[in-house]
């Protein structure tokens, strides 16, 4: 078997179509388990607020991540397929070592507080560069309203982070 040269290295692989959809629905479904999660647990974490600017985001965040599953559940449907929870144990740990960080803040408001604001900022900037990515992803894929799906998840993740930006600006000072 030949080496490939330095010139063929440097080109990016092709992808078949069907490795491309399949890349993008499982990472699609990653964040649909994400989402569900977090809609299943945010108004619990909206009862831990002390700050009542944080408690109103969280529930309009939550509201949100309402739209946001909807939306990806159309694109499922637009790619006549079926969204799914499993699989998701990683994930959903991940989130819960986010909100147990919470828990031990129980007694100190500002600090817990502070720490469902970091919490929350880092999941929405996940979100937010996964959205992006599968954008970039669904170019190559033949339905418009799918990309269009995808920018308005990305664009009320990148509203909700902002939103936590502000809130902690406004918290320290």
């Amino acid at each position: 078997m030949n080496e490939p040269t330095k010139d063929q290295k440097d080109l990016a692989p092709v992808l078949e179509p069907d490795q491309l959809l399949n890349f993008f629905t499982y990472h699609l479904n990653r964040i649909y388990c994400a989402k569900s999660h977090l809609f299943e647990r945010l108004p619990e974490l909206a009862e831990q607020a002390h700050f009542k600017d944080l408690k109103n985001a969280i529930l309009e965040t939550w509201e949100d991540i309402g739209k946001q599953v909807a939306w990806i559940e159309e694109i499922f449907t637009l790619l006549d397929e079926v969204p799914s929870l499993k699989d998701c144990d990683e994930l959903i740990g991940f989130m819960e070592a986010g909100f147990s960080g919470i828990y031990h803040k129980k007694e100190e408001t500002g600090l817990r507080d502070l720490s469902i604001l970091f919490y929350l900022s880092v999941v929405k900037s996940i979100e937010m560069a996964s959205f992006q990515l599968l954008q970039i992803t669904a170019v190559k894929l033949p339905n418009r309203q799918i990309r269009q799906l995808l920018k308005e998840n990305f664009d009320e993740s990148k509203s909700d982070l902002s939103l936590f930006v502000q809130i902690t600006a406004r918290y320290i000072d």
